[in-house]
C-alpha cells in the first residue's frame, strides 16, 4: 500500500509541476507588459518587481525564479492589488470558496445517490422519466443561466412575501449560502444521478442480488446491504474530482451572487491581467484537485483492494 501511495504522490508532483510549466509559458505569450496598468508606477516599484521576479532577465531565468518560489511557496505580489501577496488572497478567499464547495458537494452527492437510487427502483416508470427529464435539464442548462434564473425567482418569491426571506445576493449566513450552493452543485447531481442508475441497474441484475432473492431476504436489506452499498462505489470514485471541480469552479455562481470568493477575484485577475494572480491561483486550483484525486485513489485502494494491484 505504501508503495501505492508514493506512486500516486509522485504522479501528482509531476502533474503540479506540468501545470505550473504550462500555466508560466502561456502567460508569458500574452501581449504587453505585466507591470503596465491604470495607476501610474514609480521607477523604483518597477526596477523592485523587475529585479524580483527577473522580468529584465530571458524567460528561461524568470522561469527559474518561478520554480524556486513557487517551490517555497511564495506566489507572488499582486500586480494590481497595491501591497497584496498572491498568498494572502487565497487564504483570505479560498474559505469561501471551499465552504461554498462543500454544501454544493453535500447537495450534489446527496440528491446524486438519492434519486439515482429511485430511477433505478422505478425504472421505465413515471419517477425515472421525470428524473431524468430533470438531469438533462441539469446537465444542458448552463450554470450562469440557472443563476439567472435563480435571482429573478428569488426577487419575485420575496416580491410577494413582502419582505426578504431569502438573500438573493451577498454572503454571511446560511441563508446567503443555500441557493448558490444548490446552483453550483446542480450539474454534479445530474451527473451523479445518471452515474448513480446506470451502477444501480448493473448491480440488480448481478448473481449475488438474484440469489439473495431467491433465499427470501428481505427487499429493504437487499437494498441496502447489497445494491446500494455496491452500486455507490463508482460514485466515490468520481466524488474526489467532483469535489475540486465544484469547489474551483464556481466562478460564475460567486460572480452572480456578489460571494467574495477566490474565483471571483481569478476573473477580476484576468480583466485586469494580473500575471502573478492569474498563475498563482490556477497553480493552486491545479494542485488542489490533484490532491483530491489522490485522496480519492487511496481511500478507494482501501476499499477495493484490486485496485493496488492492477495499477
Amino acid at each position: 500500500m505504501l508503495s501505492y501511495i508514493l506512486k500516486r504522490l509522485v504522479q501528482g508532483i509531476l502533474t503540479v509541476w506540468f501545470i505550473a510549466t504550462a500555466t508560466f509559458f502561456a502567460m508569458h505569450n500574452v501581449p504587453g507588459d505585466p507591470l503596465t496598468n491604470d495607476r501610474a508606477m514609480t521607477d523604483t516599484t518597477r526596477a523592485n518587481l523587475e529585479a524580483k521576479y527577473g522580468l529584465d532577465q530571458p524567460t528561461t531565468t524568470q522561469y527559474l525564479i518561478f520554480l524556486r518560489n513557487l517551490s517555497q511557496g511564495d506566489f507572488g505580489i499582486s500586480f494590481v492589488q497595491e501591497n497584496r501577496e498572491v498568498n494572502d488572497i487565497i487564504r483570505e478567499h479560498f474559505p469561501v470558496s471551499a465552504i461554498l464547495g462543500v454544501l454544493a458537494v453535500i447537495f450534489a452527492a446527496t440528491g446524486g445517490v438519492l434519486f439515482g437510487a429511485l430511477t433505478a427502483l422505478y425504472r421505465n416508470r413515471l419517477p425515472d422519466y421525470l428524473i431524468m427529464f430533470l438531469v438533462i435539464m441539469g446537465i444542458s442548462v448552463p450554470s450562469f443561466v440557472v443563476a439567472a434564473l435563480s435571482q429573478l425567482s428569488l426577487v419575485a418569491f420575496n416580491n410577494l412575501i413582502g419582505f426578504t426571506v431569502i438573500p438573493v445576493a451577498g454572503w454571511g449566513t446560511i441563508l446567503h449560502m443555500l441557493v448558490p450552493a444548490m446552483v453550483l452543485g446542480l450539474s454534479t447531481m445530474a451527473y451523479l444521478t445518471r452515474l448513480m442508475r446506470s451502477s444501480m441497474l448493473e448491480v440488480t441484475s448481478s448473481d449475488y442480488v438474484r440469489t439473495a432473492k431467491s433465499k427470501g431476504v428481505p427487499a429493504t436489506r437487499i437494498f441496502t446491504r447489497h445494491q446500494l452499498r455496491n452500486a455507490i462505489l463508482p460514485v466515490i470514485t468520481v466524488l474526489g474530482p467532483a469535489i475540486a471541480a465544484i469547489t474551483t469552479g464556481g466562478f460564475v455562481v460567486e460572480l452572480v451572487f456578489a460571494i467574495p470568493g477566490l474565483g471571483r477575484y481569478f476573473v477580476e485577475a484576468v480583466q485586469q491581467l494580473d500575471y502573478t494572480v492569474i498563475m498563482g491561483t490556477t497553480v493552486f486550483y491545479g494542485a488542489f484537485l490533484v490532491f483530491m484525486v489522490i485522496i480519492v485513489d487511496v481511500l478507494y485502494g482501501f476499499i477495493d483492494p484490486r485496485v493496488r494491484l492492477e495499477t
